[in-house]
This record gives C-alpha cells, sequence and structure tokens, in this order.
C-alpha cells in the first residue's frame, strides 16, 4: 500500500493509503505521496536517520497542502509573507535563522526577527 493525496486546483484535499487499482478507479487527480520524504531526503521509517531510499515529491503532503507540478513537490501554505520557498527541499526558510541556543522562539512578523518565548 501506498499514500496518495487528492489535488484540486494544486491544493491537496485528502489523503489516504491505498493501492495503485484502487487510486486508479477513483475520480479526481491522486498524486502518490511518500511518509518518510521530508526536505527532500528519504528517512527510515519513525527516525530522523536519513536512509538510502528515495524521496518522492520532496515532503509527505498534508490537507491543505500545495502541490505544484512543476516542481513535481508538495509543501505547506506560506506561513509568511517574508519567508521563501527554498528550490531544493521545498521547505519555507525565514529571512533569518533560527538561533542555535537551545532557547524557544517564535517568529515575528512584524519585525522579521525571532523573538525569545520566556513563558
Amino acid at each position: 500500500m501506498s499514500h496518495f493525496a487528492k489535488v484540486e486546483d494544486g491544493i491537496v484535499t485528502q489523503v489516504i493509503v491505498a493501492e495503485q487499482d484502487f487510486i486508479d478507479t477513483q475520480d479526481g487527480t491522486w498524486v502518490q505521496t511518500s511518509y518518510n520524504t521530508r526536505g527532500g531526503k528519504h528517512y527510515a521509517p519513525d527516525s530522523n536517520e536519513e536512509d538510502s531510499g528515495t524521496p518522492l515529491r520532496k515532503n509527505y503532503a498534508g490537507i491543505s497542502y500545495i502541490y505544484d507540478s512543476v516542481k513535481d513537490a508538495f509543501y505547506t501554505p506560506q506561513p509568511y509573507a517574508s519567508w521563501t520557498l527554498n528550490d531544493d527541499t521545498c521547505q519555507w526558510e525565514a529571512p533569518v535563522a533560527y538561533p542555535d541556543d537551545d532557547k524557544r522562539y517564535r517568529w515575528d512578523e512584524d519585525t522579521t526577527a525571532w523573538v525569545e518565548v520566556t513563558e
């Protein structure tokens, strides 16, 4: 069995697990997606360890995700106007890197900066 995303007007409306034979009988556009693909890399099941599997369509599809048929990739809607899509990973990137100091931060779009969460 495989995962498939139903795509309507470039937006994922449903994700199911099914056999290709079943998908072939369904109306609409269905695109296979891989539960183990993130950022254009394939990971071992239930792991953060990259493995030798073939990544499929940059990211696992989710409801409301965008399917770009030109890139042949799934990605989330843009979270903030200042963020840009990385063409290699099809993941959104802030204009400023997330701080690497083991503290928690949230993005502030008004200042386009990471703000420490102190609560």
